[in-house]
């Protein structure tokens, strides 16, 4: 992934709203989800969901399919995946083990 990719990305979810539509979709799974149950889900009116959803598609990180009437919306896994990686890829200069949540996250010793 390219800096200026991971910029767009990081800047789409920087709003609580689309944070929390793409978290909807990634929980989904790969099946996605109809709009309307997005918009039902967060409690967001169908004009505001749907300027959020444009934002996650322009970054890559949402897909769209019509499906009979309906839009379906679903977490681009790939870009989710390029985006973490990009986030963790030179993570404490190779140590993986000064990485795990535990090692950053233990309590200090009083």
């Amino acid at each position: 992934m390219e800096i200026t990719s991971a910029v767009v990305a990081l800047a789409a979810l920087a709003q609580e709203t689309r944070l929390s539509v793409y978290r909807m979709l990634v929980e989904a799974g790969p099946d996605g989800l109809a709009a309307g149950r997005l918009a039902d889900g967060l409690s967001v009116a169908p004009a505001s969901l749907s300027f959020h959803l444009k934002e996650l598609l322009h970054a890559g990180l949402v897909h769209s399919r019509q499906d009979g009437r309906y839009v379906i919306y679903s977490a681009n896994y790939e870009a989710m995946n390029a985006l973490l990686g990009y986030l963790t890829e030179n993570c404490c200069r190779g140590t993986t083990a000064a990485c795990l949540p535990t090692a950053c996250c233990e309590p200090a010793n009083p």
